[in-house]
């Protein structure tokens, strides 16, 4: 869970967005605010008359940049991906626009397990069932093979970014799937896995999202093994090294600007442990 916007003008701007949008949607909120990433989004636990329990998140940009990917993310999903790749059902959608902010509000069935973390970097270690993790690997096998024109990462960005960043060449990916694009422990139910927040899928390098795991987690040794153990044969590959050191590049840039500074020094090692002989 992450703080309110620092103004609180915004924040109390979210808050009666996310009022309107009940109410355009039937829906009844209840409980604590849970804010986004940057106070980006704000969703709330609701009631709605027909689907029962429910989760009411809203995204706000301002007017002249909403839409694109991260916009219409959980609407694509509920479109293109098959529901046996275990994720929350979306019930329902409300736009509106003031002219000066646009909201997008998303109305989905209530995930009752608890994620497996609070927060996306990993700090204490978790103990997860065998068929835990058969499970997501299932999931992202099947979500793997989903076409679709949506891109969550591209070779251009890593031939730009990786020398920045890594201080090393880009690697050419050569193997290319569907991906989840945000996978880590605070996206993941303990029960299932259900998988959450679907904002940024699309096309991306193959062991992506088990590699975003696996990086999220390196501040819990023992966990980020058994990311490993579940999917070595994709990490230890050519595409999952080069995977590895996507996402690695992509925390690194994010720890540019102020962001997981406790991740820095084991994502410098794994740039030498990726690339070395």
């Amino acid at each position: 869970m992450y703080s309110p916007p620092p103004d609180p003008a915004d924040a109390h701007r979210l808050a009666d967005a996310h009022d309107k949008a009940a109410a355009a949607l039937g829906a009844s909120p209840h409980g604590p605010l849970v804010w986004g990433w940057h106070g980006r989004t704000l969703s709330r636990r609701a009631e709605h008359p027909e689907h029962g329990a429910c989760w009411l998140r809203l995204l706000a940009a301002p007017a002249d940049k909403a839409g694109g990917k991260l916009w219409t993310g959980t609407a694509d999903a509920a479109r293109s991906v098959p529901q046996a790749v275990r994720r929350p059902v979306l019930h329902g959608l409300h736009d509106h626009n003031d002219g000066t902010y646009a909201y997008r509000a998303e109305l989905s069935s209530y995930v009752s397990s608890p994620v497996c973390a609070p927060s996306p970097v990993l700090r204490q270690e978790l103990v997860l069932s065998t068929p835990w993790w058969a499970s997501l690997r299932t999931g992202l096998e099947q979500l793997a093979a989903v076409r679709t024109d949506r891109v969550a990462v591209r070779q251009e960005w890593a031939d730009r970014s990786v020398p920045r960043f890594a201080g090393v060449p880009a690697p050419q990916i050569t193997e290319w799937v569907t991906v989840h694009g945000d996978l880590h422990f605070a996206n993941l139910t303990l029960d299932g896995p259900v998988v959450l927040d679907w904002e940024g899928w699309g096309i991306g390098p193959y062991g992506y999202d088990a590699a975003l795991l696996y990086v999220y987690s390196l501040l819990a040794p023992a966990t980020a093994e058994c990311v490993r153990q579940a999917f070595a044969d994709v990490l230890d590959s050519p595409q999952g090294r080069a995977a590895l050191l996507t996402v690695t590049t992509e925390l690194l840039q994010s720890a540019s600007r102020g962001d997981h500074p406790a991740l820095v020094a084991p994502l410098r090692s794994l740039v030498s442990n990726v690339t070395g002989p």
